[in-house]
């Protein structure tokens, strides 16, 4: 594995990591908070998504447009049983999700979900790590590069995944000062 494509998975991770941060509530309304929801629709789970407008008239306020009216209990449902804590209304062509704002003590376990979504992101890394560097000690017991050039590479690796786990911090410090913003 070269130092390229180690970056390159490592920063995939980071976005990987970033999606899951979109989608935990900060008491303003955001489409992205509905990106994990899938809908069961004609047998199939299907990201909300692909099945419905979302938009954000207001602050406080998410509308739902299903593609298909047919749809809208199956959406509803979905809604209600996910991990949001959001109760859907319906007014027979949208439905309406009213983001209510957070107490202190919801912004709280907010807080907690994000550190263990960048727990997440950071063994993500350590396990890109963990390739790397077997796929180097394979190389030295291949005798393809020397002891030395090893370590060298180890270090280097070592180097990169302390550079992107800062950023999966910084991430978090970011994400934490916005949930915890009134």
């Amino acid at each position: 594995m070269q130092l390229s494509e180690l970056k390159d998975n490592m920063t995939k991770t980071i976005e990987a990591t970033q999606r899951s941060f979109n989608t935990l509530r900060t008491g303003r309304a955001s489409a992205a908070l509905l990106d994990r929801i899938t809908v069961e629709y004609y047998g199939v789970d299907t990201p909300l998504k692909s099945l419905a407008n979302i938009s954000t008239p207001d602050s406080s306020t998410i509308m739902i447009q299903p593609f298909d009216r047919g749809s809208m209990n199956t959406i509803e449902r979905a809604i209600s049983m996910s991990d949001l804590g959001l109760t859907p209304s319906n007014d027979g062509q949208n439905i309406r999700l009213n983001i209510p704002p957070l107490t202190k003590e919801r912004r709280q376990e907010l807080v907690k979900t994000a550190s263990k979504l960048a727990e997440e992101g950071k063994v993500a890394l350590r396990n890109i790590r963990r390739d790397a560097i077997d796929d180097v000690r394979k190389q030295e017991k291949n005798s393809d590069i020397s002891e030395d050039e090893a370590r060298s590479l180890q270090d280097d690796i070592q180097k990169v995944t302390d550079e992107f786990t800062k950023k999966i911090d910084e991430l978090l410090k970011v994400k934490e000062k916005d949930i915890m913003t009134v």
